[in-house]
């Protein structure tokens, strides 16, 4: 309890501290000024930090309960191919040109991602083995990535090349309040059913027969993930493009500070992810660059490594 509400403080103190940056830095006094100055803040800054909370706390959350599930410190959420599923409804939508109103490409890529989702399940089988869950994620996150790129190479103009190369990246540039309506609920939906697997991810650190032997329901666990996936992360996906890393990096700072204990790290990890995110793209804002880095980008950049030095640190342990 006292992480989350350590997080939680933080958290609010970055929100308002991104509030005020960017090129031009707007003190909290101009905020309620009915000038221009509080229109950039109210109708430009708040739902954009708004939808970088939902977007970074819906990958925390599906980076550790895919972590606990797979018993694996380095699974990641683009690993189940959910999040490569909801990319390619995504560039369908943008290579067919059907963005007639604003909630079509977020209905798009929730479908790919809740299709993915059923199909994993599908590929997966009735069994609920975590390996063959594993490999079939794989399985679907390669074939999904290739249709994309084939709608790429397809792509009817430069123009809507470069389209859905810009939304692939992934950022948080020109989010709306719209773009938070469409995801919150989605978003608290899918954290929701996360939650709900918290005791049976304890149980199953202990390995799938003890786990069974405690009453844990395999098939149901292997619903309730990728259900929680599918809405956590196509939200995202739907509202603010392809961002990796972050449900891979915020788990493993957290699960230290949670007695490495898989129900421990759900709230904190979302928590935390919140704060990554807001707190990267405030730097994004500031940073002297003639247009700003795209959010996908920059946690590339800074999680590429940070995988790096896990993979090394891994090795050192097993050797």
């Amino acid at each position: 309890m006292k992480l989350n509400l350590t997080l939680l403080l933080a958290l609010i103190i970055m929100a308002l501290l991104s509030l005020m940056a960017g090129h031009h830095w707007i003190m909290p006094d101009r905020w309620m000024g009915g000038d221009l100055y509080a229109l950039i803040v109210m109708e430009l800054r708040l739902p954009r930090i708004i939808t970088g909370m939902l977007v970074g706390g819906a990958l925390g959350i599906s980076g550790a309960a895919m972590q606990g599930y797979l018993r694996n410190p380095l699974a990641d959420p683009g690993l189940f191919g959910i999040s490569a599923c909801a990319a390619l409804g995504a560039v369908m939508c943008l290579f067919f040109g059907l963005v007639s109103a604003l909630w079509v490409l977020p209905a798009f890529a929730l479908a790919g991602a809740m299709g993915g989702a059923a199909l994993l399940v599908i590929l997966a089988g009735r069994e609920g083995s975590t390996i063959i869950f594993t490999l079939a994620g794989v399985l679907l996150s390669s074939v999904a990535a290739s249709a994309t790129a084939l709608l790429i190479n397809l792509a009817p103009s430069p123009f809507a090349t470069a389209e859905i190369v810009t939304w692939l990246m992934g950022a948080l540039t020109d989010r709306s309040w719209n773009d938070v309506i469409i995801g919150a609920p989605l978003i608290a939906l899918g954290v929701a059913i996360l939650l709900m697997t918290a005791r049976s991810l304890d149980a199953l650190t202990l390995g799938d027969v003890a786990a069974r032997s405690m009453g844990v329901d395999m098939r149901r666990l292997q619903w309730l993930i990728v259900a929680g996936l599918g809405l956590t992360v196509g939200a995202s996906v739907a509202v603010a493009g392809v961002i990796g890393f972050v449900g891979l990096v915020v788990p493993h700072l957290m699960r230290p500070l949670t007695n490495h204990r898989p129900s421990a790290l759900l709230i904190p990890s979302a928590l935390a992810g919140a704060l990554l995110v807001v707190t990267t793209d405030m730097l994004i804002r500031i940073l002297p660059v003639v247009s700003e880095i795209r959010m996908g980008i920059m946690m590339s950049l800074l999680g590429g490594p940070f995988f790096l030095f896990l993979l090394i640190r891994m090795r050192r342990e097993l050797a």
